[in-house]
């Protein structure tokens, strides 16, 4: 995933810009593809928040999870409200970054909220993130491990 994002920066909720070689190296990333208009992506967001949370903030270790949030919002501002209001602590692509189209193209995303799984390459490890996580909460995520080629010391 770092070499997806190489040369470019992300933000993190507070707007602060972020190194993804850092923020994403060794983790299996989960792209999201929303809108804070969107009624289904209102209706998942809370629900990938938990997801988060539970791998990421509340497990020792934490996983080797990070969500890049890829805005389909209106404005800058819709952005961020929905950044503050409902999300994780997770990064996101700046709302201006005209990468997000190409994002949109190389993943075939033609409808939100898309939640799509992938490995330090980029390659896809599931575009069924979403349902995935409905269906089968956190125990989707050992799936994704087992095809992630990440270092891993994570226990579920």
């Amino acid at each position: 995933m770092v070499d997806v994002f190489s040369g470019r920066l992300l933000v993190n909720r507070e707007g602060r810009a972020v190194d993804p070689e850092e923020a994403l190296q060794n983790k299996i990333v989960g792209l999201y593809f929303a809108a804070s208009w969107c009624s289904l992506c209102q209706d998942f967001t809370p629900v990938l928040c938990d997801f988060y949370s539970e791998l990421v903030e509340d497990a020792q270790p934490p996983a080797p999870f990070e969500v890049v949030f890829v805005s389909s919002d209106r404005s800058r501002e819709e952005m961020a409200t929905y950044m503050q209001d409902t999300h994780g602590d997770w990064l996101a692509l700046p709302f201006n970054d005209p990468f997000k189209h190409e994002l949109k193209k190389k993943y075939n995303i033609t409808a939100i909220p898309k939640l799509v799984i992938v490995k330090q390459t980029g390659e896809v490890i599931t575009d069924k993130g979403r349902k995935q996580i409905r269906e089968r909460g956190l125990n989707c995520f050992r799936n994704w491990l087992e095809g992630a080629d990440v270092f891993q010391n994570f226990c579920s």
